[in-house]
């Protein structure tokens, strides 16, 4: 795959795989992350002049633009990555309705800027382009106590639509994925904070509401996410893959959280 890419949230889980993806196939990854240690594996990678990484905060218009910038100076930008997220649970009953609002554009703003920045920057430059925004199967199977970061997916599935419509004349394609849970550092991280008797429960949950009996591993999602970015998926636009084992089919979760 030729030209350059961005992904957002590039320096750990899914992000991460994507850019490893996408730099095997031959092009060139400007990968945004807000933690500046997540980025350090770029930097001894054997692609370095083709792995780009870059600290800042991807819902900051002025961290897209340089990221952007870097892209187009390595090669014609040809796809944008919408990955990063913000993991902060409310619900309304005990967080102003206020907070939720904050919570909700503090998922959404980032995955807007990115898809602005990347449809501004195909119209300058003429040509198409691929956008790809990562979902989660809780746009479509809402968790309890989840309230902001589903609405914000469901919001995110949405625009996705809304862009691939409008955009889509210009040769621009915008799809999202969904993908259940996955084996991230951070959901590592989850696991080991429960201890070995709690973690392996919250793996033979897992394991049930997934249908295929696992979660996936990041680079299964990656995988999803280049193939929308590529020449093979030339005709496929506004769509949400589901990437989560058949989770939102079986539409069981243990995970829910009540409020009362």
């Amino acid at each position: 795959m030729s030209g350059s890419y961005v992904v957002t949230g590039g320096g750990r889980g899914i992000g991460r795989a994507v850019a490893e993806r996408l730099v095997a196939a031959g092009g060139t990854v400007v990968a945004i992350e807000q933690d500046p240690a997540s980025l350090a594996w770029t930097k001894g990678h054997p692609a370095q002049g083709r792995l780009i990484g870059l600290a800042g905060d991807a819902a900051d218009d002025r961290v897209a633009e340089r990221a952007a910038d870097a892209a187009e100076a390595a090669a014609p930008l040809a796809g944008w990555v919408n990955n990063a997220a913000v993991f902060r649970d409310a619900s309304v009953h005990s967080s102003t309705a206020r907070r939720v609002l904050e919570l909700i554009a503090s998922n959404l703003e980032v995955a807007l800027i990115g898809c602005a920045t990347a449809v501004r920057r195909f119209l300058a430059a003429g040509s198409p382009g691929a956008i790809v925004n990562v979902s989660s199967h809780q746009a479509r199977q809402a968790v309890p106590g989840a309230l902001p970061y589903v609405t914000a997916k469901a919001a995110i599935e949405g625009m996705t639509r809304a862009l691939a419509v409008e955009y889509g004349p210009c040769g621009i394609r915008v799809n999202a994925v969904a993908p259940g849970s996955v084996r991230t550092e951070r959901y590592a991280d989850h696991l080991a904070a429960q201890g070995p008797e709690a973690a392996a429960r919250i793996e033979e949950q897992m394991a049930a509401v997934h249908p295929l009996g696992r979660v996936a591993d990041a680079h299964e999602v990656a995988s999803a996410i280049t193939y929308l970015l590529s020449p093979e998926a030339g005709f496929i636009t506004g769509a949400t893959v589901p990437v989560d084992g058949g989770r939102t089919v079986l539409a069981h979760d243990p995970e829910a959280r009540r409020y009362a």
